[in-house]
């Protein structure tokens, strides 16, 4: 077989605000590959099938002078997150060609890896579609179910809020508050994405950008448990609106990831006065104590129907800037995949 292209997705500047397709992120088609003699030197090459989208890729699309929890990505080099791909050559026994493999791919159609632990095989007795390992079923499941296990203390007949309530984490959450009979309220950033969250059980949802936060947290809570994804004011509202003891859920603050000016609170006072629970997390920190028990049991919950997703797929690495852009402004609907290439 003649080489192929072996296109690949870079970071090709530190962006000021937004990342911007073409600019922040560019496609570049220059390389090829020859899938048939292409030098393993004891390892083994992978055909991406899909790699994720998350709001924390934002952080690592900084100066590399910046210190921050994960790397940051490289100007001139390919993005990397959270993919599947199948095996299609192997020089390692760990792995042979027909695998399956879930874990961290750099956005290209074809890499060479050697470290076979750092990915695992995925069976999919299950017969899920592949791309529900970058979801429900991968980090953004893991994020939900390890966090809610860890923090949550949570007891029947008490209030969840949970923001983001639409997105792969928050709509996990949302249904496992439920499955342990909390009253969920939930806030979404479109009246779409609020009647998926009304379909998922949850018993105040609402748009934020229409309705006030605050009013409703006043009215419906005070809240015992809040997952928070965005951070800034909606932080502030909850923090006003808490029970005694009430455990905060820090997951994310994607309202502050692409503003010069972050959001000041002002009323930081009511951790120490409501004794609140303030809990940060990664999840690769909890992810030795849980790992195990969630790919034994999340399958079969996703299979079942048990418990819920949506997806908002991008076909194309090419677009891959389309999807990142999207999940950075809320314009993304369910967890966003790029589909890079059929099996």
């Amino acid at each position: 077989m003649s080489p192929v292209t072996n296109g690949r997705y870079l970071f090709n500047e530190v962006p000021a605000g937004y990342p911007e397709p073409g600019k922040t992120t560019v496609y570049d088609a220059s390389q090829t590959i020859d899938l048939d003699n292409a030098p393993l030197n004891g390892g083994f090459l992978v055909k991406v099938l899909v790699v994720s989208v998350d709001p924390y890729m934002r952080g690592k699309m900084r100066d590399a002078k910046i210190k921050s929890y994960s790397p940051p990505y490289l100007i001139g080099e390919p993005l990397y997150n959270y993919g599947v791909g199948v095996v299609v050559r192997s020089e390692n026994p760990a792995v042979k060609p027909g695998d399956h493999l879930y874990g961290i791919f750099k956005f290209q159609h074809y890499v060479i890896e050697n470290n076979s632990q750092q990915y695992r095989v995925i069976e999919n007795k299950e017969g899920l579609p592949w791309s529900v390992y970058v979801g429900v079923c991968g980090m953004p499941g893991e994020t939900a179910d390890y966090a809610w296990k860890e923090f949550s203390k949570a007891k029947e007949g008490e209030v969840a809020f949970v923001t983001s309530a639409s997105g792969p984490v928050g709509a996990t959450v949302v249904q496992l508050a439920k499955a342990q009979g909390l009253k969920v309220i939930a806030s979404a950033g479109s009246d779409d994405k609020v009647e998926f969250v009304k379909s998922l059980g949850a018993d105040v949802a609402f748009n934020y950008k229409t309705t006030s936060t605050r009013e409703v947290l006043e009215k419906e809570g005070p809240i015992n448990v809040y997952w928070d994804n965005v951070g800034g004011e909606t932080l502030e509202a909850a923090l006003d609106n808490a029970a005694r003891y009430a455990r905060f859920i820090e997951c994310g603050m994607i309202s502050q990831y692409n503003t010069t000016e972050p959001y000041a609170l002002r009323n930081l006072m009511k951790i120490v006065a409501f004794e609140l629970q303030i809990h940060g997390f990664i999840v690769g920190s909890l992810r030795p104590k849980y790992e195990s028990e969630f790919y034994a049991t999340f399958p079969q919950r996703i299979a079942s129907g048990e418990i819920k997703y949506k997806e908002d797929r991008v076909l194309g690495l090419e677009n891959a800037g389309k999807a990142i852009a999207d999940v950075q402004s809320g314009k993304n609907f369910g967890k966003s995949v790029v589909v890079v290439a059929d099996e």
